[in-house]
């Protein structure tokens, strides 16, 4: 049997996505934002489409409604506006959702009406499908973003005007050795296994992630103009995207800069996590800190091994604020196996992706966890992610 606390889990994501939809205007679910957000309407379709999926065509092997979606929500579709036209209105979508959503909660809570499956095991399909649905709820949150930005009249005056800080070295330092990485046992992603020892050179990791303030000193003195900064990837994505502060950064009429964020325009605090910002400007922003800041010689982004075992020791500060990118691509562990179904799969491991690790402040209880990874495009910058930065070791106390 199911544990209720699971199906509990899995019933409340359903209610988050589709309050999300029904509170949009109906003119805005199926439209796009932004070039790398899928609109509303398409990520609570993709969601029902998985889980009808996993649990109808796989399970009950009844394909009839994923079939007749599959053009929409299948494996390959790339959402844009060519989709998007296709979608149902509002009011469908969201009946279509709910049906089916309430549907797979009854299937789920009796016993008998579903097939003994290894998936059914200990609620494992219910707790990942509420997963890979927390997932859906973030780039949601991202869609929702990009409309409030795409709002902004740049009205907003700034009542605390953010000034520049240098970064500084306040960073702790790990010792090489073999640390263990991934997840060892319950409900995780596929990218996250198997459990291993890893061997880790000495280092230094910030015990805070980059803050809005260290990152305004970077803008001012000229970081998306100075070439030296930039690697050919990322500086080639700057001028084609002519960017020249993170993604949800503007200006008021006195040039004091500030935020746009889900709800609208908001002040910057100087301490917080930055966010909105690609790989490209995590490691333009590392090359400029290692030149300008104090103690941060050598400095780059850290590599997700290291924040791991870091978050393992419980010594970084101001996780799950936002997202971190990372220096690494985003790969598949050593002695990995692929999923039974490619739907199980982790989206764009081993495809060049960078990876990003911790979470931010929309990221579900589900998915905070130190083992927790996943990847995204180095110029994606909608992700409500930062960076950390790791420094050479120095001389260790005994030394």
């Amino acid at each position: 049997m199911i544990p209720p606390q699971t199906l509990g889990s899995l019933a409340g994501i359903h209610e988050l996505l589709t309050e999300l939809v029904d509170k949009l205007s109906p003119r805005d679910v199926n439209r796009h934002f932004h070039p790398q957000v899928p609109s509303m309407g398409w990520l609570l379709g993709k969601a029902v489409y998985l889980e009808t999926y996993l649990l109808r065509e796989r399970l009950l092997e009844d394909n009839d409604l994923t079939e007749r979606v599959r053009h929409l929500f299948g494996p390959g579709v790339q959402p844009g506006e060519d989709i998007d036209a296709q979608l149902p209105p509002q009011e469908h979508l969201l009946n279509w959702a709910l049906e089916i959503f309430d549907h797979h909660l009854t299937l789920l809570a009796n016993p008998g009406m579903l097939p003994q499956h290894p998936w059914l095991q200990d609620g494992w399909l219910p707790a990942y499908l509420a997963q890979r649905h927390a997932q859906t709820y973030e780039q949601m949150l991202s869609c929702l973003n990009a409309r409030a930005i795409s709002r902004d009249r740049g009205e907003h005056q700034v009542g605390q005007v953010l000034k520049p800080q240098k970064p500084e070295a306040d960073a702790l330092r790990i010792d090489q050795g073999h640390y263990r990485i991934g997840a060892r046992e319950g409900v995780v992603m596929d990218c996250e296994q198997p459990h291993q020892m890893v061997e880790l050179h000495s280092y230094r990791i910030a015990r805070r992630p980059v803050s809005n303030a260290e990152y305004l000193a970077f803008v001012l003195d000229g970081g998306y103009r100075t070439r030296d900064w930039w690697d050919q990837a990322g500086w080639q994505w700057r001028s084609d995207n002519a960017v020249s502060a993170p993604w949800h950064w503007r200006q008021d009429a006195q040039q004091h800069w500030y935020a746009i964020g889900i709800n609208g325009a908001l002040d910057l605090h100087p301490a917080e996590p930055v966010g909105g910002l690609s790989a490209h400007e995590a490691r333009a922003f590392a090359a400029w800190a290692s030149a300008n800041g104090k103690g941060l010689s050598g400095a780059v982004p850290q590599h997700e091994y290291q924040w791991e075992v870091a978050a393992r020791m419980g010594a970084l500060e101001l996780t799950g604020r936002a997202w971190e990118w990372c220096a690494n691509d985003f790969h598949s562990y050593a002695d990995y196996q692929e999923p039974a179904d490619p739907a199980l799969a982790s989206a764009g491991l081993d495809s060049g992706n960078i990876s990003l690790r911790g979470a931010c402040l929309h990221t579900q209880a589900s998915l905070r966890r130190a083992s927790y990874r996943r990847g995204a495009g180095a110029g994606n910058n909608t992700l409500f992610a930062g960076t950390r930065l790791v420094i050479p070791p120095g001389k260790a106390a005994w030394e």
